[in-house]
């Protein structure tokens, strides 16, 4: 019998690395404690601990990689020392950007950090046409001026952004070609990201060639240390990507962990038949949220701190609302939840390592909807005297009572997300009811009742091993390639399939190569991007070869998601192609179903003794009448009065609203 392979799925996140194995028969999960300074130190701790060393060594170990380095990368400010090439007379494109405000009424705004100094762009003499002709020409006297700047400077990275380079990119892979050896890391926006806008376009290619040499670096060591096994990496568009292509793509990795979750999510919601879900991810310091309606929908306005990334990333609402959340109040005695964060040294009053700041884990602590003999993780406990403490200190401040004031925090804490699901969901024109509420993270299961009873949903899911849901989306993302062009003026039918061919051609061979599959593996969708004349924010449709059927569901699309439809024409902005290959997974095994221990129960404010039940020992099919307490090893679910809750066969609970 051959030996069995196996996957292993990896979500490196700042206080823990998630680890989820699927293989010969088993699920298991695991987490050891990050290394920010070496991520892949602690991917290797969890191999070993997990016993896949032999596996790894014999080449039968599949990691599917979620990594925060270029995310961590990016908002610290800590990218390669970069130089960035342009048009003569287009030098200020990226500092000036585009000179909206993030505080429309502030008087005396902050300006937002530049992503880059002027001393650090140079301008060459060339230029092409709106059309894709060139209008001056790159001779080779301007080339070798250029490198001979270019090696003075002695850049670690190079990013080039010329003008209408989407339509014609030879003079941007002229450039590349000469300025190969003059740094470690050289891309150019037509392969980056060949759309128009140049501020956004220019941005894009900046940051990836800002983050190509440390993004590359760690991805050689994890490659080096995991050899002969392969690798595979999340990108922010939800599918994954091997290894040696993801070096030279930094800026699609900047979502690479949140979009785990989703995949995980969207597995989920097939499986039970419930393709529509709103989804929220709530860990220590933030929340993320997002909407599926069969399947996750992707856009091209996304934000990494202050900058727009326009490549292709899920539609996700990130806010600063987690269980490590601390309160504070203000001068004027209010209370605010967030963004600030415990983090996790000192962490949580409840931690027990010094923290004196009331987070809203502490609320849910000292309220009794996190049992007062919980170990967090499975190994930590939790001290709830200091947490009380703490909530007094608070309570002292908005001079209310200590139930009162961790009411408050969850109260205020609920709003932030349930604001920010309303965001992701009513002002795009999708009523909440017809969703269902499906939360993950560790501290997703405490609020999921009051989320659920603040947008009107009747339903909800809280996924098994939810605490590392992430991890397991890592797993079962498709490998995947997104392909993107701004299309010229002028289009009809017949030119939009030859370019969609095109591009579906040009994806293929790179899976074909990078990949290692066969055509008959890969699954091929296009889509097209429309706007009214005149407007800048384009609508994605599917296409499907006809222009008129395309811009009959752009109208439609826009009346549901802006309550009206114009009467104008339609343009064309961008063809979009993604072609996907998913592959059969080894089985996982059933959860377990262990017998009940000894009655347990917390003390709820408002309620009294709650029992709190374990969620493996929980009957399939078996509703249970909140209130009630469901634990595990790495997330809690408390059931609110009004709802009751059962566990499927597949491990997941369903919560269903009774009033």
């Amino acid at each position: 019998m051959a030996a069995p392979h196996f996957w292993l799925g990896v979500d490196t996140g700042g206080t823990f690395t998630d680890f989820v194995l699927l293989g010969d028969g088993v699920e298991r999960i695991h987490k050891v404690l990050s290394t920010p300074e070496a991520p892949e130190r602690a991917i290797f701790q969890g191999i070993r601990e997990l016993g896949l060393e032999q596996a790894q060594q014999e080449g039968r170990l599949r990691i599917v990689h979620g990594t925060t380095v270029a995310t961590n990368a990016a908002l610290e400010g800590k990218g390669a020392r970069t130089l960035f090439i342009t048009n003569e007379g287009l030098e200020d494109v990226l500092l000036i950007g585009r000179q909206t405000r993030a505080e429309l009424y502030n008087l005396a705004p902050q300006a937002p950090p530049r992503p880059l100094q002027a001393a650090h762009i140079v301008g060459i003499r060339s230029r092409m046409g709106a059309h894709g002709e060139e209008v001056l020409p790159l001779d080779d006297a301007a080339i070798d001026a250029l490198v001979a700047r270019v090696r003075a400077a002695q850049p670690e990275a190079i990013a080039i952004s010329l003008l209408f380079s989407y339509l014609n990119p030879a003079h941007e892979q002229r450039l590349q070609a000469a300025l190969a050896e003059c740094a470690a890391f050289v891309c150019h926006s037509a392969e980056v990201l060949p759309i128009a806008g140049e501020y956004e376009r220019g941005l894009a290619t900046w940051l990836n060639a800002w983050l190509g040499p440390r993004v590359a670096d760690y991805l050689t060591r994890l490659s080096d240390g995991v050899a002969p096994s392969r690798v595979s990496i999340m990108q922010s568009s939800g599918g994954t990507v091997a290894l040696g292509a993801a070096a030279s793509r930094a800026v699609n990795l900047l979502l690479s962990g949140p979009a785990g979750g989703l995949n995980a999510a969207r597995a989920i919601g097939e499986t039970l038949g419930e393709p529509r879900l709103m989804t929220f991810d709530m860990g220590g310091t933030s929340t993320d949220v997002a909407l599926l309606d069969h399947g996750f929908r992707l856009t091209l306005e996304g934000r990494i701190g202050h900058w727009p990334v326009a490549v292709p990333m899920v539609d996700m609402h990130t806010i600063g609302a987690g269980g490590g959340s601390l309160a504070t109040v203000d001068n004027a005695g209010m209370l605010h939840v967030g963004p600030a964060s415990a983090g996790a040294d000192p962490g949580p009053a409840c931690y027990g390592r010094g923290g004196t700041g009331v987070t809203v884990t502490d609320a849910n602590l000292v309220l009794g909807h996190l049992p007062p003999d919980l170990s967090l993780g499975g190994s930590m406990s939790v001290d709830l005297p200091a947490a009380k403490r703490a909530l007094a200190r608070l309570a002292e401040a908005l001079g209310t009572t200590t139930e009162q004031a961790a009411r408050g925090v969850i109260d205020l804490a609920n709003e932030h997300m349930a604001q920010a699901l309303r965001v992701i969901s009513i002002q795009k024109g999708f009523d909440p009811a017809d969703f269902v509420l499906l939360c993950f993270g560790g501290a997703g299961g405490l609020h999921v009742c009051a989320l659920a009873d603040m947008l009107g949903a009747r339903s909800a899911l809280v996924p098994a091993h939810s605490g590392v849901l992430s991890a397991q989306g890592l797993i079962r993302a498709p490998r995947q390639r997104e392909l993107i062009r701004t299309l010229p003026a002028g289009n009809d039918s017949a030119s939009l399939n030859a370019l969609a061919e095109a591009l579906l051609a040009q994806g293929r061979a790179a899976m074909l190569a990078e990949e290692g599959l066969t055509a008959n593996e890969l699954e091929a969708t296009t889509h097209l991007d429309m706007c009214y004349e005149g407007q800048s924010f384009p609508l994605s449709v599917p296409w499907h070869g006809d222009l008129a059927a395309a811009e009959a569901a752009f109208h439609t699309l826009h009346e549901q998601r802006y309550g009206h439809r114009l009467n104008a024409p339609v343009t064309p902005v961008n063809l979009r192609a993604r072609l996907a290959a998913t592959q059969a997974l080894p089985p996982g095994g059933e959860l377990p179903l262990v017998p009940p221990g000894p009655p347990r129960y917390s003390d709820v404010a408002g309620i009294g003794a709650v029992p709190v039940l374990e969620r493996d020992s929980l009957t399939p099919g078996e509703a249970l009448p909140g209130p009630v307490i469901i634990a595990e090893a790495v997330a809690t679910t408390w059931v609110a009065p009004g709802w009751q809750v059962s566990r499927l066969p597949s491990g997941h609970l369903q919560l269903l609203r009774t009033r």
